[in-house]
């Protein structure tokens, strides 16, 4: 996979998944679409659909040349969250990173951003 790869997937991965976060079901409607294994609050719904949508924009209209140091940055990024929900406490720009999934989501998506931005 390379970065125009990850950026594309990526990208439709966040916006997806920005959009069904903000759907509650249950009879008390607070519970969410992904049930217990993720709960994003709407902080977290609107950084995955603004960060999917600027991640699409970018493989349209960003020159070849940028996608790799914008993914290698995404992929600090993203470790960096990881890492702070982890080590730090469980809030972060108003985002609440109190599930241990998010922590691995982001380590991971941050160690896939790192390997796509190698090839």
């Amino acid at each position: 996979m390379n970065p125009k790869q990850f950026l594309t997937i990526g990208g439709i991965i966040l916006v997806v998944l920005g959009i069904l976060g903000f759907f509650l079901i249950g009879p008390d409607a607070a519970t969410s679409i992904f049930h217990d294994a993720w709960w994003f609050d709407d902080v977290e719904n609107w950084a995955h659909l603004v960060l999917g949508i600027v991640a699409l924009l970018a493989v349209y209209t960003f020159p070849p040349s940028t996608h790799k140091p914008l993914v290698i940055v995404v992929g600090i990024i993203a470790i960096l969250v990881g890492l702070y929900s982890l080590f730090g406490t469980t809030m972060l720009a108003g985002a609440n990173l109190e599930n241990p999934l998010d922590t691995i989501l982001h380590i991971v998506v941050g160690a896939w951003a790192l390997w796509a931005a190698m090839k």
